[in-house]
């Protein structure tokens, strides 16, 4: 009897996860991070500004539904996850890594962490964005790039990618869309109105994207951008 309670007194189970008592702390971490990464794809990284010209691009041609959003979305997440690689290496190597190593506190890891998404959010953002949100907070401006805080540079980077993607836009628009007035002129002037000219233009428009190799310059120019 005394063998059974000497037994049953003693735990059935034991969960050691990587030999670390902070190992169920970081993965709960982890998980908290990766609920939140829509907001971080959103607010930090080139996504933004791709989508965004990648959306005025299927509407100057026409075709609202082509590519469908999904493919639309992951042709943008490809490029963004291509301009991000460099920042996000630095992310992991600098601070990422050496936390999930325990060779670095919480803390330390996010400030160590922040350094070059701060580096990257500065690079794009432009000088008037910076300045209001330094007005609207009515705080004075540090005197070097790296003590700005994230709650300043981040609203300021998301206006700056809002104004270089509608910009950007805003040029692949107007020469698709002087096309479709072209067809429509050309139909007016033959009395074909009962033609629709989305009728004509569109091939058209298909056609001059195709043979200026339309994907290749978009692409590149937007990756380049952020150059």
């Amino acid at each position: 009897m005394s063998l059974l309670a000497a037994t049953a007194a003693e735990p059935g189970l034991q969960l050691i996860v990587g030999g670390s008592g902070s190992a169920p702390v970081k993965l709960f971490l982890l998980l908290t991070a990766l609920s939140f990464a829509t907001a971080v794809l959103v607010s930090i990284t080139s996504f933004t500004r791709i989508v965004i010209v990648l959306s005025f691009l299927r509407q100057a041609m026409g075709t609202p539904q082509l590519p469908p959003n999904p493919v639309l979305i992951g042709l943008a997440l490809a490029i963004s996850f291509f301009v991000m690689a460099p920042t996000a290496e630095r992310v992991y190597s600098e601070a990422l890594g050496p936390y999930l190593e325990d060779r670095m506190e919480g803390p330390d890891a996010f400030e160590r962490a922040s350094a070059p998404v701060r580096e990257f959010l500065l690079r794009q953002t432009r000088e008037n964005d910076l300045r209001l949100f330094y007005d609207l907070s009515s705080t004075a401006r540090p005197a070097r790039g790296e003590e700005i805080p994230l709650s300043v540079a981040i609203p300021a980077f998301m206006v700056s990618e809002l104004t270089t993607a509608f910009r950007m836009g805003l040029f692949l628009y107007v020469p698709l869309l002087l096309v479709d007035l072209l067809v429509a002129a050309i139909l007016m002037s033959m009395g074909m109105m009962m033609v629709p000219p989305t009728l004509i233009s569109l091939p058209l428009k298909v056609g001059i994207f195709l043979l200026a190799d339309g994907w290749h310059l978009v692409v590149g120019s937007l990756a380049r951008s952020f150059g």
